[in-house]
């Protein structure tokens, strides 16, 4: 893991601002409202080069993230590892004795619950609880499957809990991601749904504004190489790193991988894109190579005659792909 890290570190550091075009925003505002977008967002380089709102929206009206939310556990989970308090490496055993009995659990590291292919299945949608999901019997060997749901997170959600306490802090995965991420990307607020346990729902709690998503999101982009680790493809699934989608073909059969056509793309892609998604179409786009963050939203359902959204299509407009609309 630590090999392509560096690799990906490198890639990400050298690679040079291009020259293109600004986007065009009427075709880009015009795609997502035809799609039930409500909030369009795209900063180039730190300036705001395109912002529209729709169906009663604002600039002050947050949306539920969704599974994006993941994209911001994984940012914690980096914070984490910077501070001492765990490796991408470490195997859960470490902060849950409880699983060391278990033949397919005694062998999870973090990164395979961050990627999903820890083995633990799970029902997207059904959210259980920190102590519900470490209870959860495997159905799958560690690295073997890319299972997309809510589970993994929660059980990492405990073995963050656990880990604070261990340290003596404000035993709240929250409270630690407003302190290491969101306070020092400069987030006004983001809203965050609790479980039946009363902690904070890992895999998709929060809510936010466009302009809150995109200023977490040109703080990952001004620290890319930072965070290669989170943007390294899963053996289980290349479509998926840490929390984040890649533009790499995707496995299995999770109606989540399905709900993006970036790995179908090709060149028309830059390599260096990734992308926190959430239902509905949630989307926040970091293109470094491009100086590009977008940040889009949208209604959850009602999609029933609308045109179907295409991430591959969205992003080619947004590159100036003029075939794309």
């Amino acid at each position: 893991m630590r090999a392509a890290v560096i690799a990906l570190a490198a890639l990400f550091g050298a690679a040079a601002p291009a020259v293109a075009a600004p986007p065009d925003c009427e075709a880009l505002r015009t795609y997502s409202e035809a799609r039930g977008g409500l909030s369009l967002l795209v900063l180039e380089d730190g300036r705001t080069v395109c912002e529209a709102y729709a169906q009663g929206a604002d600039a002050e009206t947050p949306f539920p993230l969704y599974s994006g939310t993941k994209s911001l556990v994984g940012l914690m989970a980096a914070a984490a590892v910077e501070d001492g308090l765990m490796s991408f490496d470490e195997l859960a055993i470490e902060t849950l004795p409880e699983w060391r009995k278990d033949p397919a659990k005694s062998r999870v590291a973090l990164h395979q619950l961050l990627s999903m292919s820890a083995g633990l299945p799970s029902r997207i949608g059904d959210v259980p609880t920190y102590a519900g999901a470490i209870d959860l019997p495997f159905n799958a060997a560690p690295g073997e499957r890319f299972q997309y749901g809510p589970a993994p997170y929660q059980a990492f959600g405990e073995i963050v809990r656990r880990k604070l306490v261990a340290k003596g802090l404000v035993a709240d995965p929250l409270a630690y991601l407003e302190q290491r991420i969101l306070r020092p990307s400069g987030v006004a607020s983001v809203a965050w749904r609790r479980g039946a346990d009363g902690l904070p729902m890992m895999p998709q709690g929060a809510a936010m504004t466009a302009r809150d998503w995109a200023r977490l999101g040109e703080f990952v982009r001004g620290r890319f190489p930072a965070y290669a680790q989170l943007f390294e493809p899963s053996p289980a699934n290349p479509a998926y790193g840490l929390g984040w989608w890649l533009p790499n073909p995707g496995v299995g059969p999770a109606p989540a991988t399905a709900a993006t056509d970036l790995g179908q793309a090709g060149s028309a892609i830059p390599r260096d894109l990734v992308m926190a998604a959430g239902a509905g179409d949630q989307r926040l786009y970091l293109i470094p190579s491009r100086q590009l963050t977008i940040v889009r939203q949208a209604r959850l359902g009602g999609a029933g005659g609308r045109p179907a959204w295409s991430d591959s299509a969205f992003v080619r407009i947004a590159l100036g792909d003029t075939a794309s609309r």
